[in-house]
Parts: C-alpha cells; structure tokens; sequence
C-alpha cells in the first residue's frame, strides 16, 4: 500500500452539526466529534484527520467559531489557518464550498476531498485506496463520492444507485436515493446495485464551484467574495456581511442529486469498516461486551444486572441496577441521565430539545 502524499491533493473535514441522537453525551458546548466516545484515548476529529494524513500535505477543518479553539487545541500539527470558522451553521454545502473557494484562492484549482470529523473507519488502509481511486475520477472531471456495500437493510443512511463501470473501481451514479422505510431498504438490498451514501465527496475545485455557480449561484458569488477576503484583514468584516446571505442546503440536494441526474457524478464503491456514529445504538455495537454481557463505556459505577440481557452503560458514574429489562441503555452525565431502549435509540433527538416530548 502506497503511503505518498497525492499531489496536490486537500482534505477537507466539516466538523459541525451537535449529534442530537447522542444527547445528552454530545451537547451544543461539546459536539460528539470532540468527544472519544470509543475510548481509544483520541476523538472522533483527531482519528479523522489521523486517517486521512498519509493521503495529503494539507487538512483543513471547517468548523464554528465557538469550536475552533477546541478544534486546534486537539490538532497541535494545524495551524490556525488551516481552520476555518463558520460564524453560524449554513449545512454542508457551504462549509464545503467555503473550502473549495478558500484552496483555489490559495493555490488554484486543485482535487479536495470532503469527509465529516464525526465517522468511524477502524481499518484506514482500504479507505485511502478508495480515495486514491475517487482522486484520480475526480481529477478527470467528475464529481466523484465514495459509497459503502449495505451489510444490511438500513434505514438510516441514504442510497446511492450505481450504473456503468467508467474505469476500474469507479461506477457512473445513476441516482441518489433518501433514507428508504425497511421494506424500500430491503428490496434494494435484494435487488443489488446500491452502495450506502457515506457522506464523502471528492471534486476539483473549479467543478465544484462550476456546479454551483449554474446552480447555486447565490451561494457561488458568496463563498468566492469571502475567500478573496480570507487571508486579508477584510476577513471578519466579509464574513460578517455576506454568510447570514449563503443559502443554506446540503450537498446532497445542492449539488449531488442534480448534478447526478446529468450523468455527473461518479462513484467508488468500498468494503471498508465505515460507521457513521449517529446514536447510542451504533456506539454499542462498536463497543466489546464485559464477561457479564454488559457493554461499558467510560462508566466507572458498578453496573448489576438482573434477569437482563444487552445493557449499555454509558458514561455511570453511581451503582446502576437494571431488572428485567432487555436491549436498554443509560447514559449519565453531569447535566442529565438518559434510558432508552435500542430499537428507539434514534428517536433520542426528540428527547435533546426542551419540550419536545409529550408529557403524560
């Protein structure tokens, strides 16, 4: 396996968004990307920028202002101008245009590649294949995402329906598809020529601020006049002026979804270990049961069980007893203690926004 940087070649990784789904472990103050929520004494960012630096020379992470100290005090080997700060959330396509149009001021149009802080890949070596592969697609043209062969059904990520091979590794994107019910997830399971969509896109710079100035232009004309301002001392005033104005959309609905409905978008299709942490009950299944079928992760309190089996214990710091009661998980913090069953651990999100939950 090849360990050379890719010429030029920058890795960019969002690190927004709260993870309601893992409240009340992952707050507004303490997103799950700065959290180790493995216990592998590194977070999610560090392991993300970890992974990805045989890959390139250059990371930059997009993350907001309040996080940026955290982010930088977590990655010593960044400095500050390899962070750049979002006053307020505006979704994925702007932070990731935000960063195409910050590296082709810098240095020209050039490939990056997109891959959110917040995911867990515990073998990197067939990821950076894989995006190896998605660079040299992407170098020709292409929009160009990585997608993930389903395990199984899921009903929590989006699809990606894959056409005609273009060069090897590599898959022309007939469609993406929203996160089906189990019965859609089933038949397309069956059916085969799906790949899970992971989030991962890979474009040169000019492509991608191509795409959205036909189709975003709004966005496009913003995100050039802030980068033009990056490096300067207008930086602030720019951004103060011009980022409440970007739209705020996905890159999914921005660019990859349209874009791939002009025979646009290619796709690399992968067998990599990929988990997108989005709740307590993927945190589990990552985590190795005690002799006792307990799942403890940093819980230091002493956990009995009784006539119970698949408990999760999260973050207890007391004696938890658990009866009767199967597939549970509790979660302690200082600010709140959270039990939910594991067939509704994404509904956690409800319970994250006061008075959001029904009370009986």
């Amino acid at each position: 396996m090849t360990q050379t940087p890719i010429d030029d070649f920058t890795a960019v990784v969002p690190a927004g968004g709260v993870g309601s789904r893992l409240w009340p472990l992952s707050r507004p103050e303490r997103p799950k990307f700065l959290l180790d929520l493995l216990g592998t004494g590194t977070t999610l960012l560090q392991s993300t920028v970890e992974r990805l630096a045989p890959l390139t020379n250059e990371v930059l992470v997009v993350t907001g202002a309040a996080h940026t100290e955290a982010v930088l005090a977590q990655l010593p080997g960044l400095t500050a101008d390899h962070v750049l700060s979002e006053p307020s959330p505006r979704d994925s396509m702007a932070a990731i245009a935000l960063a195409a149009a910050v590296v082709e001021q810098r240095h020209g149009p050039r490939v990056i590649g997109s891959f959110a802080a917040d995911h867990v890949i515990r073998d990197p070596e067939p990821f950076r294949e894989a995006v190896r592969t998605a660079v040299q697609a992407a170098a020709q043209g292409d929009v160009v995402t990585i997608g993930i062969t389903p395990t199984f059904a899921s009903t929590a990520f989006g699809y990606i329906e894959v056409a005609e091979e273009l060069s090897p590794g590599v898959r022309r994107v007939a469609a993406f598809a929203e996160k089906p019910d189990s019965t859609t997830a089933s038949a397309m399971l069956e059916r085969g020529g799906y790949v899970w969509n992971a989030g991962m896109f890979v474009v040169r710079t000019d492509v991608l601020l191509g795409h959205l100035a036909r189709l975003q232009p709004l966005l496009e004309q913003g995100v050039r006049r802030i980068a033009a301002a990056w490096d300067t001392p207008d930086r602030n005033a720019v951004l103060d002026e011009a980022w409440a104005g970007l739209t705020r959309i996905s890159i999914d609905h921005a660019i990859a979804e349209p874009v791939a409905a002009q025979a646009g978008v290619a796709v690399v299709p992968a067998t990599f270990d990929w988990h997108d942490v989005g709740d307590f009950a993927t945190l589990a299944d990552l985590a190795t049961p005690d002799a006792d079928g307990v799942v403890r992760i940093g819980s230091s309190g002493e956990v009995r069980v009784i006539e119970s089996d698949g408990v999760v214990a999260v973050g207890v710091s007391r004696t938890l007893a658990v009866v009767g009661l199967d597939d549970v998980i509790v979660v302690e913090t200082p600010e709140a203690m959270l039990v939910v069953s594991r067939s509704a651990a994404q509904q956690v999100k409800d319970a994250a926004t006061p008075g959001s939950a029904a009370v009986s």
